[in-house]
């Protein structure tokens, strides 16, 4: 079974801005609370991704690329808004992090993400990551499709 350990944080500086980014368009098939469907336009790569229940850091994903075209399709059939954003990578002491840059009802959010081997693994922070999210259900990207940043960014302690 293919597995995601990924931990997830809120930006507080930019260091990582002079990273590349790629424009993301997604959308969700399923949101069901055991699995999420979610189809995926990157640049010019396309995606459609099986995601299980979260545990902590840990949940089952598969993941195959699709046709772009197809992908614009089947983005047509999604449950609820797309999500749009910017993904950047950065490495940092020898790991990827990824930086997603939210557009529209989630404009103003940014978020960092580490995958890992193993959900003990240690890491260092880089000085633009802030508070860890990962068991924050907020942040999921398939409920920011739901209920976007915008509707509750006011209540962020």
């Amino acid at each position: 079974m293919a597995v995601e350990i990924e931990r997830k944080f809120l930006v507080t500086g930019d260091g990582w801005r002079k990273a590349h980014g790629v424009r993301l368009t997604q959308g969700y098939l399923n949101r069901d609370k055991e699995r999420t469907v979610r189809i995926r336009l990157a640049g010019e790569q396309a995606f459609i991704t099986v995601k299980g229940v979260t545990s902590g850091a840990l949940r089952a994903e598969f993941e195959y690329a699709i046709p772009p075209t197809d992908a614009e399709q089947l983005l047509q059939l999604c449950d609820g808004p797309i999500v749009d954003k910017t993904r950047y990578s950065i490495e940092h002491n020898g790991f990827k992090w990824e930086v997603d840059e939210f557009r529209g009802d989630n404009a103003g959010l940014v978020v960092a993400e580490i995958e890992l081997e193993h959900e003990d693994q240690k890491f260092d922070l880089p000085s633009w990551v802030g508070r860890e999210v990962t068991d924050d259900p907020r942040f999921f990207n398939s409920n920011l499709a739901v209920n976007p940043y915008r509707n509750w960014r006011d209540q962020l302690i």
